[in-house]
């Protein structure tokens, strides 16, 4: 067993132990290993081992690494902040993208995704902390933007993406992650349809499972330290 299948097995682990202490069914969360600056090959060990969901946050690398991999049959989902001249390739490689925080890029993924290929499932970005260096649309904006997006061909509308700030305390963390989940209630309520909450990393996975959790992003328990790019 190579180091990344026994870290994914211990995260799948951590995933169920999490899901049952809160009363919830392991299979409602989905592990997406974030691969952004691990080589191809690290991700092929991960699939060797059973996973399928990639996670990618800069646009070339990913487009390369797809295209390396192209003999898996591998899912990939975008989750880094985007630029509008950047959304070509991703409407037409990527699976998913977590990270919409404003129309003008929903449009553009809309338009350039090709024909012939399932719609691009999109969580919209919302910045819960309120954090200046954080992308997002802030939680009054959400419900206008989702409405827009959901309205636009070639796009399936899934939930919402958040990377709250970094919280010591358990109980804290599982508050900040409630905000997204209230909100997502909040914009159901309101006649929405959505059925994802992208958030939760290696550090506070569980406190984002307790708090309605149904994608968690993990790279470092999985790939170890990051490399710098």
């Amino acid at each position: 067993m190579t180091t990344i299948s026994a870290n994914l097995q211990a995260v799948k682990s951590r995933i169920v132990a999490a899901a049952k202490a809160a009363g919830r069914d392991p299979g409602e969360v989905m592990l997406l290993a974030v691969s952004k600056t691990w080589p191809a090959e690290s991700v092929r060990q991960a699939a060797a081992a059973g996973q399928r969901a990639f996670g990618e946050n800069y646009v070339q690398e990913a487009a390369a690494k797809a295209t390396t991999l192209a003999d898996l049959a591998l899912e990939w989902h975008f989750i880094g902040p985007l630029q509008s001249n950047k959304t070509r390739p991703v409407a037409e490689t990527f699976a998913w993208v977590h990270s919409i925080d404003r129309l003008k890029l929903a449009e553009r993924l809309s338009a350039q995704r090709p024909a012939g290929i399932p719609p691009l499932q999109v969580c919209v970005q919302v910045n819960v902390s309120g954090e200046e260096s954080k992308s997002g649309c802030t939680a009054d904006e959400a419900l206008e933007l989702c409405r827009a997006v959901a309205a636009l061909p070639n796009l399936r509308l899934r939930g919402l993406m958040a990377i709250p700030e970094p919280a010591p305390e358990s109980a804290v963390a599982v508050r900040r992650f409630g905000e997204l989940r209230a909100l997502r209630d909040r914009l159901n309520a309101a006649g929405m349809q959505l059925d994802t909450l992208s958030m939760g990393m290696s550090d506070d996975l569980e406190a984002a499972i307790m708090a309605g959790a149904t994608i968690v992003r993990v790279g470092t328990a999985i790939f170890g330290e990051r490399a710098k790019i």
